[in-house]
């Protein structure tokens, strides 16, 4: 078997996009530095041409039925970002962004090979573990290679903290109280630049290791071991802390879980979520209970008119609160169509199915909870879709779908199949 995968020819295409989707805001850093000043237009346009070149991709291979639901969930986000913006004679296309992302990488996912998937998670493991390192062993020296103050200053907008002349991002600085391990001044930020990316790409990571431990050599398991344990020590993540744990014990225990229950892992969260507010009604610091809290107040100030998306204004203030977030920008429509598709898209029938179909579940619905915008960035959506679509389609009664649809013709746009 391991013979066989090792002579599947390597798609650099979708290897190029999965590690530059992971990678392009460290490139470009370290050219808004060294070579020429970055501004918000180069960094939308990096992303554009990552999602063109992945629907290039697409359309060349061609639209088939096993496509058809997320093409579904992106025909529809599409009518309600039109109907989101002609309502509020405002544009706004960021939901519409997410789902692109969420569709580009589950489609490419069915047409790539282990070799190249397992190649693509390498690279950019040790990318992030190689950096990471560095920043450890020597902040400056990090800094001197990416300067991210002065990235995030020229493309985000974000000044530098007054308090700080480190040269870090401000919200990798941290604050005195805040849960740490104490083995570095900092949240560690590694690639991303910025903290919380780092600590969703460990979940992406969890997920990997949770849904294909069986596949991977030991010396690859200890390398995303060796990833997730570095980052959980110096990113200070608690959400990520506990899906570790929660995970290392679902390695074992999911297979024997239903599916139905990635359905009813949204609604079961949300309720936890009332309930430790209802202890703690006016928690607002900045930690698991005052995030959880908050995105519960949120959701109680919400009217009808929020939910059908007549309150567009408001949705970027709510980038800790991902269902309120959610609900402003795409109304409640569009935050039942994710999590629909969360829950019933991945398949869930082999033992390494369910692995990731119950994870998944377990990271998107709770990180929505306390986060919003990091779960859907490509820097870490990328990669776990593209996971999500391989194994749907590699593994157990589908595996092989890929080539019988290819041979069968039956495709809803031109094939380039002949």
């Amino acid at each position: 078997m391991e013979k066989s995968i090792d002579r599947e020819p390597i798609d650099y295409g979708i290897l190029a996009v999965s590690v530059l989707g992971v990678t392009y805001n460290a490139i470009l850093a370290f050219i808004n530095h060294n070579i020429m000043p970055m501004t918000p237009s180069v960094v939308v346009l990096s992303e554009i041409l990552i999602l063109a070149f992945s629907f290039a991709f697409i359309l060349r291979k061609g639209i088939f039925e096993a496509d058809l639901v997320p093409l579904g969930y992106l025909v529809l986000t599409i009518v309600l970002t039109v109907y989101v913006m002609v309502i509020n004679k405002a544009g706004y296309i960021d939901h519409l962004r997410n789902v692109l992302i969420i569709f580009a990488f589950v489609v490419m996912g069915r047409w790539v090979n282990e070799r190249t998937l397992k190649l693509a998670f390498k690279i950019c493991c040790l990318s992030v573990l190689l950096v990471l390192i560095c920043e450890i062993l020597s902040t400056q020296a990090y800094v001197a290679l990416f300067h991210p103050a002065e990235y995030f200053q020229n493309t985000r907008g974000v000044p530098p903290a007054t308090y700080s002349d480190s040269g870090l991002f401000r919200g990798a600085l941290g604050f005195e109280g805040r849960f740490s391990f104490g083995l570095i001044d900092h949240r560690s930020s590694s690639i991303f630049l910025e903290q919380v990316s780092l600590a969703n790409f460990c979940g992406v990571i969890v997920i990997y290791l949770v849904s294909f431990a069986d596949r991977l050599s030991l010396f690859d398991r200890l390398i995303f071991v060796s990833t997730i344990v570095l980052i959980l020590v110096t990113n200070d993540t608690r959400t990520m802390l506990i899906f570790s744990v929660v995970s290392a014990v679902g390695y074992v225990v999911y297979p024997w879980i239903p599916k139905i229950c990635d359905f009813l892992m949204m609604p079961v969260i949300v309720v936890i979520g009332f309930v430790i507010h209802s202890f703690k009604p006016d928690a607002h610091e900045d930690d698991f209970v005052g995030r959880i809290s908050g995105t519960v107040r949120n959701i109680l100030d919400m009217d009808l008119a929020a939910t059908l998306g007549l309150e567009l204004d408001k949705a970027t203030t709510f980038v800790d609160s991902g269902y309120v977030y959610i609900t402003y920008g795409a109304t409640i429509f569009g935050l039942i169509l994710f999590w629909l598709f969360v829950s019933f898209y991945p398949a869930g029938r082999t033992p390494n199915q369910k692995r990731l179909c119950h994870a998944l579940s377990i990271f998107m619905f709770l990180n929505l909870m306390i986060g919003s915008t990091a779960i859907f960035s490509m820097k870490t959506a990328g990669l776990v879709w593209l996971l999500v679509g391989f194994l749907k389609f590699n593994e157990g009664s589908t595996a092989g779908i890929r080539v019988s649809a290819t041979q069968a013709g039956r495709t809803f746009s031109r094939s380039a199949v002949s």
